[in-house]
Formats: C-alpha cells, structure tokens, sequence
C-alpha cells in the first residue's frame, strides 16, 4: 500500500461512505474483494486474508478452492475440506476470522487449540472417533472491547470495532489534549497537545533532517513535523514510541494543517491499560510482575528514512 498504513486506507473509505467488513474464512480471498449489499447500489469492501498477519497465500487458496464446494460449516469442516495446518488455524482465529462460524475470537482460538490435525490417527478412525475436542464451551470470559480492539490491531494492524486511543481520551483530555479532528480548525501558532498512536515516520534525505510523523487517534489522523533540532532532543521517542503525546504550534498553509512539535512524550507505557492486566471489562484477572512498558501491544509503526 505504499507510504499508506492500510489503517489510514480504511479509515478514509469508511469517511467517504464504504463499508468495509472484517476478514472471514467464508467470504474473505487472498486479495479484498467487493461484495453485494441487499437494496444497495455501492458494494461493500471485504478485507482480504492477505491482511492478516503471518498468514500464507497457500493456505488462502486452499480455503478459497475448499469453499468452491460450499461454505463451511463449523471449524472441523474447515480443517478437514481445507487440510489446513494448527498454525493456519490459529492466525485465523487470532484475527477473529470465524465470525460466519458462529465463534468469538476468544472461542475460535479454543477451538483451534483443540481442533484434531488434518489427518486423524489411523488409531481414532479405526475406532470411530472424532479426535477435535468439540467446540468451545459458551462461559469462556469475555473479552473487554479493548481488548478486541488490540487483538485486531496486532493481527491485521487495523479495527473496525474500534480504536484503541478512544479507551484512553479521559487521560488525554485530563492532560489538555485535543483531538486529531479538533485542532486543525484553530488559527495559525496556537499551541496545542495532540495525542495519538504513530502510523507512520518519515525522515527522507532530501528534507534536511526534518521528521515527518503521522499519528492518529479515534477521530482522524495529524500530521507532526519535527526539526532537525527538536528530534535530536527527543530522538528516542521519535524514532520508537508507538504512542506519543505531541506538543506544538498549528500551522495551516494551502488548505493542509501540521503540528510542529517542540515536545514529545512517549506515551506508549499507556497501551498497557488495554491489555487483559488492565482493560476495564475484562475476564481476565491481573497478571503480577509486568510493567505496561514491558507490553507490546501494537505492531511498530511503518517507517521510512
């Protein structure tokens, strides 16, 4: 997708009226593909499996020439017709590929743990027996909505449930910042903080040793650009936070807004929140012994210097 996080991609076709819909192993190719929408004239988006992270285009097409005879039925269906690996299995349930399966991501990933290999033993059909563990029971602990919101961000590096900055707008507004769609509006030199998970770092030759970072939050993106001597200052946030708070002066020229940043705080160790240990809903209980900081949540950013 080129300079474009496939987050930024999304985000703008939904804007402009594209509904776009979450992978799944009956519907989803390799490639995205536009689907019918009943009484609609505009076809809906259908994200591919390419987009999911780790996944192979040979396990992709085995499911694509499997479905050929019919959707599949349950997981076991799945396996079987498609001779997919344990590994396949679980990217696709990781990445909450099931849902016309009728299962949750949290059910899926049981249900691919416990799923038999693709060939049985010769000693279970012998005997008649089903070597899969049956389906997942319904009381497992539910997942908190951040929690589905990272698990589809560390697998296809975007969600359409959600975005994890809207789980922490309370603690950005309580340290006065605005969101990515609010500041744009205000005049030219208004200091502002904007706050928002990085997408996107640019440092090309060609500008002097000026850093060009795109960040974005639940409302729309902002552009950052750091001089040569802010980054300096700042250069381990700016090259590595995957969450940063940007402190700066609005400047509108030519109908596009940037933010030129005189501060940066690495505001990663708060991603930590949305994990299991912490995300408010959770099933889990608190794990000991972790620091936030220690928690990789999201992929890395994409990066190009």
């Amino acid at each position: 997708m080129g300079f474009y996080a496939p987050a930024q991609i999304v985000r703008d076709a939904r804007e402009h009226g594209v509904e776009v819909r979450h992978p799944d192993v009956n519907a989803s190719d390799w490639d995205a593909t536009l689907e019918p929408r009943p009484r609609r004239r505009r076809r809906a988006l259908r994200l591919g499996m390419r987009s999911i992270d780790g996944f192979k285009k040979v396990w992709a097409e085995a499911i694509m020439e499997a479905r050929a005879g019919g959707p599949f039925a349950d997981l076991d269906d799945l396996r079987r017709r498609a001779a997919l690996t344990p590994p396949a299995l679980d990217r696709l349930a990781e990445a909450d590929a099931y849902g016309s399966l009728d299962l949750t991501r949290r059910q899926g990933v049981w249900a691919a743990k416990g799923s038999a290999p693709a060939s049985s033993a010769p000693l279970f059909e012998a005997m008649g027996l089903n070597e899969a563990d049956g389906r997942p029971p319904t009381a497992l602990p539910l997942l908190a909505p951040s929690e589905e919101v990272v698990g589809d961000y560390q697998t296809i590096r975007l969600s359409l449930k959600g975005h994890p900055v809207s789980f922490l707008r309370d603690r950005l507004t309580d340290v006065g910042a605005l969101t990515a769609k609010a500041y744009p509006g205000l005049a030219n030199g208004r200091r502002v903080m904007v706050g928002g998970v990085v997408l996107v770092r640019q440092r090309p030759g060609t500008a002097k040793g000026v850093c060009f970072m795109t960040i974005e939050d639940e409302t729309g993106v902002a552009n950052l650009v750091i001089w040569p001597d802010v980054f300096e200052t700042f250069r381990p946030v700016a090259m590595g936070a995957r969450m940063v708070l940007a402190r700066g002066k609005v400047q509108t020229a030519e109908g596009v807004t940037h933010l030129v940043v005189d501060h940066l705080e690495d505001w990663t160790p708060m991603l930590g929140h949305l994990t299991p240990d912490a995300a408010p809903g959770s099933g889990h209980a608190p794990a000991r012994g972790r620091h936030p900081r220690d928690v990789q949540v999201l992929p890395g950013s994409r990066d190009f210097h």
